[in-house]
């Protein structure tokens, strides 16, 4: 059983429509690359203009997966006057909370 084979198809991209542009097929630019067969490159335009069409309604494309532990917040001036509010709200409770135990 042989290695399957695989092409980054997303770097050829440029290539691919200048081949296009130029008048051969899809099937022709799939053999030229080596590719499996015409799907390859039928699925790769098919994405790229889905990606087009997205942006061009304003939808900007989002990153996959979950964010990593140490990624930078997005505003840290906004994260960190919530994170005053939060501490401030807390500490007025706890002292609220003392004095009603009669503690303090």
């Amino acid at each position: 059983m042989s290695k399957r084979k695989y092409t980054h198809v997303q770097e050829l991209l440029p290539e691919i429509e200048t081949m296009l542009a130029e008048g051969k097929t899809q099937r022709e630019v799939a053999e030229h690359f080596g590719f499996q067969d015409k799907q390859v490159v039928k699925r790769l335009l098919e994405r790229e203009r889905r990606k087009e069409r997205k942006l061009k309604n304003g939808i900007l494309p989002r990153p996959k997966g979950r964010p990593r532990k140490d990624a930078e917040p997005k505003d840290i001036v906004a994260e960190q006057a919530y994170e005053i509010r939060r501490l401030r709200m807390e500490n007025e409770l706890l002292r609220d909370f003392l004095q009603s135990t009669g503690r303090k």
